[in-house]
């Protein structure tokens, strides 16, 4: 087991090697340490999907700055490495991946030279995985061929060479359009198609392409749909009875007549499917959806509930009334008497309150108290649908605002506004659009500054020591503030550590939310996990993971990329971490992450390294005696280390 555990440590030493060597421009070192990882992936198979996904970064790096022959090997050997065991593999969308980025590669290399090379990589991606991208890179590398620039073929010759190439190309996009007809993708080889259509001065030819596809867009047209449902009414004889046949054609005949605005008739079709098969919730849908669209909530309130699927129907049909406020409100309140079998005798009463003006106050507070909560069970029930959950939550606050302004009332708005931010921030770091991103994060902003001032009047009536309201809306802002790149970010930082319960999850999430894209500041990250050591030193029993996680992150931060070129302050700076790692070394060794002692000690002995290749001798004697010192400390991988310390030496 210890051998295990070693040989594992020497693959990950020498895999940061590789990537070390790597960013230094060091081809020779990097192909070396890779070796050497591929030799111990015969007793380490189950790292071979990362020592891939290695290779490929390099590839992908390498490819950046069009070092082509560089980037054709790393791509070659982590599709090698990715086929040497398919327990352990990357997967074969990871396999054509690399394959198509490596036919990339030759491709822009030299098309010529390797034509033949960047064919057959994009073939073989396409049998590992089919994918469009695939087909169209292939299509790519058949139209541009294999011949040189230099090459004059006679007029003749190009001619026909043009029109069999352009043959090829465009019956090999039709191919692709049909293979991907029910995929998302196929609209990129459509227009690919139409483009190339124009660039060839094929104009008729494009201008019918997309003529057919308008065409296919078109609005269905219902009348002549009505027409052909009667017809096929007309088979059914008079002494047969196909129910569920003529409940579906009555159905489809009442969707017809609702598109065209024709309630009556579509009232009368849905009596004759109900007549058939009252029992179907297709059947009871539509009965609901007509009586909405009437206004008539005591229809609505009174078709039959068929189980679950009835539910989910309606629940769709809520969301597309959310621009009608009125029918909205119509459907959702038959919806949830619906749901809740509300007797009709208790809908008359709260019926018999509207009319009675003496009563309206009364009313209004407990309409809004009732559409309050069901805002807020709806909000819960849309887990799925962020931006309609948040919706939801807006629409329970605003109802609560209808509300005498007691300490019920205004716990709930304080809830609404808060988890309608949490919304908001969670929405923005998955949106993709910067501009989205903005509005969403200064939304958040909005939300938190009235929660803000509703908490504020909230602890004035009450005591709430326990109560984590101050911290989530410091956490929040501080997060919708760094991604909007507003300096006053460190100021939070300062209003958390001057709360008088302070946790230390907290300060470690606001460490990684400084530095989580767009957000960058590493003093303010810095500073956050300063704060945590401070805490962390103040407990009796050390935290010695959490502590080395800090440390690690400080070192991480404070060493430069380019050490070569730090300066002093800055390599002071990081020698302070190394000495406070040491000092905790000396009282709680046998806690410390024995990962995190080596991690420390590579990084020390790098820096001293990087400061002897750079001439400066005393400082590189200095950070090299710092690493030994760490080395001191290994448990089962020191003697391993030292024989490698040694033989460097």
């Amino acid at each position: 087991m210890e051998y295990f555990l070693l040989i594992k440590d020497v693959f990950k030493v020498l895999s940061y090697q590789a990537e070390s060597a790597m960013a230094q421009g060091d081809f020779q070192k990097t192909t070396t340490c890779i070796q050497r990882c591929k030799d111990i992936l015969m007793r380490l198979p189950n790292e071979a999907s990362y020592l891939s996904l290695l290779c490929y970064n390099f590839g992908v790096e390498t490819y950046q700055r069009k070092n082509y022959e560089q980037s054709s090997f790393w791509l070659s050997q982590s599709y090698e490495i990715g086929k040497m065991d398919v327990k352990y593999s990357t997967g074969k969308e990871m396999q054509a991946k690399v394959l198509r980025l490596l036919a990339t590669v030759y491709l822009e290399w030299d098309c010529r030279q390797y034509h033949d090379k960047a064919l057959r990589a994009a073939a073989m991606a396409n049998e590992e995985d089919l994918h469009p991208a695939g087909f169209l890179l292939k299509l790519k590398i058949l139209l541009k061929g294999g011949a040189s620039d230099e090459d004059k073929p006679g007029p003749f010759e190009s001619h026909c060479l043009c029109i069999l190439r352009e043959a090829i190309g465009f019956d090999f996009l039709k191919s692709v359009a049909r293979l991907f007809e029910d995929t998302p993708d196929v609209g990129r080889v459509i227009l690919l198609h139409i483009k190339l259509l124009l660039q060839r001065m094929k104009e008729p030819l494009a201008k019918r392409m997309i003529e057919d596809i308008l065409a296919g867009l078109a609005n269905i047209n219902y009348s002549e749909a009505l027409q052909w449902y009667n017809y096929s009414l007309g088979f059914y004889s008079s002494g047969q009875m196909d129910h569920q046949n003529l409940a579906k054609l009555h159905r489809n005949m009442a969707a017809c007549y609702l598109q065209l605005q024709d309630h009556d008739k579509a009232h009368k079709a849905i009596k004759e499917a109900e007549s058939y098969d009252p029992s179907s919730i297709f059947t009871q849908f539509y009965v609901y959806k007509i009586a909405v669209l009437e206004h008539n909530t005591q229809k609505g309130k009174t078709t039959k509930s068929c189980g679950p699927g009835f539910s989910s129907m309606t629940e769709i049909f809520l969301l597309q009334t959310l621009k009608a406020p009125m029918t909205f409100l119509n459907a959702l309140n038959a919806f949830l008497l619906l749901m809740h079998h509300i007797p009709a005798s208790a809908y008359d009463r709260l019926d018999r309150i509207f009319r009675d003006e003496s009563k309206m106050l009364e009313m209004r507070v407990s309409e809004a108290q009732w559409f309050r909560k069901i805002a807020w069970n709806l909000a819960v029930q849309c887990e799925n649908c962020p931006r309609i959950m948040r919706d939801f939550f807006i629409m329970s606050f605003k109802f609560s605002q209808l509300c005498p302004s007691d300490k019920g009332t205004l716990l709930a708005q304080r809830t609404c506004l808060l988890m309608a931010a949490a919304v908001d921030l969670d929405i923005a770091r998955k949106s993709s659009l910067p501009d989205d991103q903005i509005q969403l994060l200064r939304q958040a902003l909005e939300r938190i500054q009235s929660c803000r001032e509703i908490w504020k009047f909230l602890k004035q009536t009450g005591d709430f020591p326990k109560d984590p309201t101050d911290t989530i809306l410091l956490l929040y802002e501080f997060e919708a503030r760094a991604k909007l790149s507003d300096p006053t970010v460190a100021d939070l930082l300062d209003q958390m550590w001057e709360l008088s319960q302070v946790d230390i999850k907290m300060l470690e999430t606001m460490a990684a939310l400084a530095m989580e894209s767009p957000a960058h500041y590493p003093s303010v990250c810095k500073k956050a996990l300063k704060m945590v050591l401070t805490l962390l030193r103040q407990h009796e029993a050390l935290d010695t993971v959490t502590f080395s996680k800090c440390l690690h992150s400080l070192v991480h931060l404070s060493l430069p990329s380019g050490i070569i070129e730090a300066g002093t302050h800055t390599l002071e700076e990081a020698w302070g971490y190394f000495e406070d790692a040491l000092s905790i070394l000396g009282s709680v060794q046998a806690d410390y992450p024995e990962v995190e002692i080596l991690w420390l000690m590579t990084q020390a002995w790098n820096t001293g390294i990087y400061q002897y290749c750079a001439g400066k001798y005393p400082e590189a004697e200095r950070w090299c005696g710092l690493g030994m010192r760490f080395l001191a400390h290994l448990g089962t991988l020191k003697s391993n280390y030292e024989n490698q310390v040694k033989g460097e030496e």
